[in-house]
């Protein structure tokens, strides 16, 4: 009775908190206080689409037909909702690329009717085990299928200046959910969850002015889709009843958030990383702990906190595993920075973990951070583009219709509409450009616009004003590919001045408007390649070109168009800058460049390499800069990716440059090298993951003393080293299908094989007989019993997103050679029952895997079925698919321990091998984890993570060995004298 009476009591608390927050908070206020007048938008009122405003009639059959509709005849678009208060009772699906808009002196409010049929019970088949008001989807689903979820590719989607509201009865009810892309944001939304579950689930790219109230979380999200970081700017939080945001691997970016009454603000989910990134925050009445943290030690958990006002907030941060904490200094306080991770103090220091805590008690708790994002302004203010001349029809020469308003008018509305120019538009210095989406609002020049045209200087097809106060937002701007001296926007506008939500259109992204062009999507590369490759790609100036002391705030913009030579150039300027969510993709030569830049922030900067364009791509070039934060930097090759590249940023003699939280990453093995070098120094920073790097100063070149001898180089990426009875050591370079063998009485290189297979993993057998592990593509037209010759991938492929991006089709195959005749001996190995092999004296698992579904636990210890068996008929190599991706392989001799390396958390685990060579009993050895290992004769284990580290058999760490290169792959002579390490380039011993 005691339990029923105390669960009702914390009923009734919920109930009567809710009521008296919405009493007590105040209205947020209207962002767009009257209609704005679009020919090409929807206009969801009483009179278009017989619905009552006043909260009476559901209306979610109406809202949900006219947002398919809108989807389905102009392919993009707004959905404008005026003043009122709609009901609604069901899902209301949001298709790609369009946008739900309120206006009115008040906001308009969602309500979700009380006891809303699904909405009070787990949905055990949901991922987020819930039910939801909102849930952004990429397109119209066909007739009897159900929608599918917003992904990687879903673009341009948003809500703005419309409240939300669950009411009672709604237990497992979420407002939104948001696993979109680029472009697509929340803004100036106001979420009462009450006794609901939470405000969003599964966030995405970008909010800003949002405020939740209650539920259990207002956010709670795994890995955003694309799977790069979310932007968080002046957002709110109160009353939730287990944390403001419980998180795992979102990559949260976050500035200016409130936070109140909660148990935590940032709870991490066990076993998962968080990078997160939290700077001029406000925290209030916390009673449990400000963040808590999961797997403190791991190179991939990264924290960073700067400046961070607490009011009872006792515990600042906590672990899970309850060893320690980080305790608040008194009752009011300011944490002036916290940083906890794998850490570099300077380009010369050694990575190591550990945790900074600067903090001080104050008097009273300051006032919140004050916005950097200017106000609009008034609404009155603004005139119609397309009133004053301008038509937006892609054809017509709108030049002179823009420039006259812009000489006329401060505030220029833009409609819906492609506009044609011929000439720079130039902007004075209080013009505010404001569109309400980048895809159906562009500028645009027609291909070979002669002014835009030839030889000449980079030419602006936008220009702000010098040092002036310029806004800019929701608008595309389009420079075609055939106008060599193009520039998209050239900025040089002063500390208050805002760009935003802006796209710099050209190859992805590109979407086509239906109803007008009467088409569908078109090849985004168009219809000039050559041999896969368009010779007008980079043919360009930069789309971006911030400079000549141009400043101020950027937000959700995207620049990814490939016929650019930059998507950004940022250089000669020392006004202070804000980056708030920039993605630059798919340039051929270079992403972006800072040349001459001081006092610029730059958070969650996200850069992507795709493969027909960009392999060769330089991702950052960071030239002579100083004062300058980096915060939450993703670099990212996509899936397709083919071929290694050495450098993510290249450093000219910058200072005072700290880099808080990076990640350097990509499915496959090609990740880039190093995450940094520095040319003058010849100095390379090889953590792939790290909380911290501070550049303090630009140094000069630097002696290496590393008593390391290169055996060999020129290769384009050596990898799957192992060694025979005798100490010879081979390995392979995989794309170009080449073996080598190190000889070691000669001491001489040979290449050994360049059979026409793709080899991927090497190992030897008991008698020398020499094990490849390679991909076999079925061959075009080879009839197999009756069929074409066809493979599909197995079951444990489902683990990992490198078996979903075309990694499939082709079988991973073992073959053997004897080293000594291998042309005459090429035999394909038989799978057998791996139950069958009697008295097996090794087991070779891949050395690494990536398991980005985190189930790498679990898919470890399975018991394969079948193997391949060795001519010495007692090595076997387990039927598995991580065999595809894994450079090296993992050896696992009955009754000893072997290891193998969770690359995507980072973590090498250890493990039990039985007489059969199944593995059992995983468990965390080091949380260290790359390439794979190697263990010695005393049984020291080696660990390839951008250096080599050493650690005992009960996993203390002994030392780390400097290595000139990154590791690929790792050997120990049989005596455990010499280490052999393959690089990309080049391979290497140690004695």
């Amino acid at each position: 009775m005691k339990i029923i009476a105390a669960t009702f009591l914390a009923f009734l608390f919920c109930i009567n908190y809710s009521q008296a927050q919405k009493n007590t908070t105040p209205k947020s206020k209207s962002f767009y206080t009257k209609q704005l007048m679009d020919s090409d938008a929807v206009y969801f009122t009483p009179e278009n689409f017989n619905i009552k405003a006043d909260g009476s009639m559901d209306v979610s059959d109406v809202l949900q037909q006219a947002l398919y509709e809108l989807k389905t005849t102009h392919n993009f678009g707004i959905l404008f909702l005026p003043e009122g208060k709609y009901l609604i009772s069901k899902t209301i699906y949001v298709p790609q690329a369009i946008r739900i808009i309120g206006y009115g002196a008040n906001r308009p409010l969602i309500v979700l009717k009380k006891n809303s049929p699904g909405f009070n019970e787990i949905d055990s088949s949901d991922k987020g085990n819930a039910k939801y008001m909102f849930w952004f989807i990429h397109s119209v689903p066909r007739p009897g299928h159900k929608p599918g979820d917003a992904g990687a590719g879903t673009f341009y989607s948003a809500m703005s200046n419309v409240d939300l509201e669950i009411e009672n009865g709604n237990p497992y009810a979420v407002a939104l959910r948001t696993h979109y892309a680029q472009h697509s944001f929340i803004a100036h939304v106001d979420i009462h969850i009450n006794n609901g579950f939470a405000g969003m689930f599964d966030v995405g790219n970008e909010m800003e002015d949002v405020k939740f109230f209650g539920g259990e979380y207002g956010i709670y999200t795994t890995k955003p889709s694309p799977g790069w970081q979310f932007m968080m700017v002046d957002t709110y939080f109160e009353g939730q009843r287990k944390a403001a945001i419980k998180t795992q691997e979102a990559g949260l970016t976050i500035v200016r958030m409130q936070a109140k009454n909660v148990p935590s603000v940032i709870d991490i989910n066990p076993n998962y990383i968080e990078k997160l990134f939290m700077e001029d925050c406000r925290f209030e009445n916390v009673k449990q702990q400000a963040i808590l943290v999961s797997l403190p030690d791991n190179a991939g958990n990264q924290i960073s906190l700067k400046n961070i006002d607490c009011s009872n907030v006792p515990v600042l941060v906590n672990y899970r595993d309850d060893t320690k904490k980080v305790e608040g200094k008194g009752k009011v306080y300011k944490v002036k920075a916290f940083m906890q991770g794998l850490q570099m103090d300077s380009l010369h220091a050694d990575p190591v973990v550990k945790t900074i805590a600067e903090m001080e008690a104050l008097k009273t708790l300051p006032a919140p951070a004050q916005k950097d994002i200017p106000d609009f302004p008034a609404i009155d203010s603004w005139v119609n583009l397309k009133t004053l001349g301008a038509v937006g029809d892609g054809v017509t020469d709108d030049t002179k219709a823009i420039q006259d308003a812009i000489d006329k008018y401060e505030t220029i509305y833009v409609p819906q509409g492609w506009y044609r120019v011929s000439e720079t538009i130039k902007l004075k210095p209080n013009t505010a450009l404001i569109g309400l989406t980048p895809i159906g609002t562009q500028f645009i020049l027609a291909e070979s616009t002669p002014a835009f045209s030839g030889f000449g200087a980079p030419k602006p097809l936008l220009e702000s004003s010098k040092g002036g106060n310029n806004i800019v937002t929701g608008i595309g701007l389009t420079t075609g590919f055939a106008n060599y001296r193009a520039v998209a926007c050239k900025w040089m506008a002063g500390e208050h001045s805002y760009m935003n939500d802006v796209k710099f259109i050209g190859g992805h992204g590109t979407m086509q408007w239906i109803w007008k062009h009467k088409s569908e999507e078109k090849d985004i590369y168009g219809d000039n390649l050559v041999n896969g490759f368009d010779p007008l790609w980079a043919t360009q100036y930069w789309s971006l070109w911030i400079t000549d002391g141009g400043g101020g705030t950027f937000k959700n913009i995207w620049t990814a168009n490939t016929w650019a030579t930059n998507g950004a150039y940022i250089s000669n300027t020392s006004t202070p800058g804000r980056i708030y969510a920039m993605s630059i993709e798919h340039h051929v030569h270079n992403e972006i460049r800072f040349s001459n830049v001081s006092n610029f922030k730059v958070y969650a900067l996200q850069l992507e390499e795709e493969s027909r364009e960009s392999s060769e791509c330089q991702p950052m070039e960071l030239e002579h800069c100083k004062n300058m934060v980096f915060a939450n930097l993703y670099m990212f090759r996509v899936i397709r990716v083919n071929v290694p590249y050495p450098y993510s940023i290249r450093n000219f003699g910058s200072s005072n440059i700290e880099f808080l939280n990076v990640h350097n990453y990509s499915q496959i093995k090609y990740t880039t090298s190093n995450p940094l070098y520095d040319v003058n120094s010849n100095t390379t920073v090889r953590p792939w993951e790290f909380n911290r790097l501070y550049i303090d100063k630009a140094t000069s070149v630097v002696t290496n003393n590393n008593e390391v001898n290169q055996l060999a180089t020129g290769f384009e990426f050596a990898e799957g080293i192992c060694r025979d009875s005798k100490n010879n050591i081979y390995f392979c370079d995989s794309r170009m299908k080449r073996i080598y063998k190190y000889d070691a009485s000669s001491k001489q290189t040979t290449l050994l094989a360049d059979y026409p297979w793709e080899p991927l993993s090497l190992a030897c057998d008991k008698n020398d007989n020499l094990l490849v592990v390679f991909k076999y593509n079925p061959q075009k037209g080879y009839i197999v019993n009756g069929k074409q010759e066809a493979f599909t991938n197995p079951p444990d492929a489902r683990g990992t997103s490198f078996s979903g991006w075309g990694n499939s089709g082709f079988a991973t195959w073992v073959y053997s050679v004897n080293p000594s005749n291998p042309d005459e001996t090429i035999h394909l190995l038989d799978t057998v029952k791996m139950s069958s092999v009697q008295n097996v004296y090794k087991a070779l698992y891949p050395g690494h895997r990536w398991r980005d579904y985190h189930d790498f636990n679990t898919v470890t210890v399975n018991r394969p079925e079948e193997c391949f068996i060795a001519p010495d008929g007692v090595t076997i190599i387990p039927k598995v698919y991580d065999l595809a991706r894994a450079s090296c392989l993992s050896e696992a001799f009955p009754n000893k321990p072997a290891y193998v390396t969770d690359e995507y958390d980072k973590r090498t685990v250890k493990l039990d091998v039985d007489a059969q060579g199944y593995v059992s009993n995983l468990k965390y050895f080091a949380e260290k984890g790359e390439f794979g290992t190697a263990e010695d004769d005393k049984g020291n284990v080696y660990i390839a993570d951008g250096e080599i580290y050493v650690y005992d058999a009960q996993g203390k760490f002994i030392k780390e060995i400097k290595t000139p290169e990154r590791p690929t792959s790792v050997v120990i002579s049989d005596d455990g004298n010499i280490i052999y390490y393959t690089s990309a380039g080049s391979l290497f011993s140690k004695i």
